[in-house]
């Protein structure tokens, strides 16, 4: 009775109409949260490394660009409210399986490099959140390995 009732009142304002905000227990808002921390870990957010979040959203969850863009200031926002990366990574291992925990880990690399150098602080959290998930130290180690080996086999953008 009560849905029945907030479904005609959504209808009469045009509620249901809008687009709905993104889920916070998304799994897609949680990585990308995971990525916008990892970029700005180090104190500094440059437009390279928001152009990589971006790049990685879009090509891992098969967002358009204005998606990615809607997800990725979402996780801005649910990033700077979170007290600790528990928030994320546990909604990450319920909703995935081992492979797609690997895959999430292999952006962070990804992430981490995409500025040129991998802080510390930045190999701290790739370390604690594959900790959090699940994810082996080979498999972190490994994952870190095939990231950078695919970034100095890229053509550089002098060339």
């Amino acid at each position: 009775m009560l849905d029945a009732l907030k479904n005609f009142i959504d209808e009469l304002t045009g509620e249901s109409q809008r687009e709905k905000p993104i889920d916070l227990a998304d799994y897609q808002l949680a990585a990308a949260a995971l990525l916008v921390h990892i970029a700005s870990i180090d104190g500094d957010f440059d437009q390279q490394e928001r152009h990589r979040i971006q790049q990685l959203v879009e090509a891992r969850f098969g967002l358009t660009p204005a998606q990615a863009s809607t997800l990725i200031s979402a996780a801005q926002a649910s990033e700077s409210e979170a007290v600790d990366l528990y928030r994320f990574t546990s909604v990450l291992k319920r909703r995935l399986d081992a492979d797609g925990r690997i895959q999430v880990v292999g952006m962070l690399w990804d992430m981490a490099h995409a500025d040129g150098a991998v802080h510390e602080f930045e190999e701290n959290v790739v370390w604690r959140v594959a900790e959090l998930l699940g994810v082996s130290t080979r498999d972190r180690v490994e994952l870190r390995r095939l990231v950078r080996e695919s970034l100095n086999a890229q053509p550089s953008e002098d060339q």
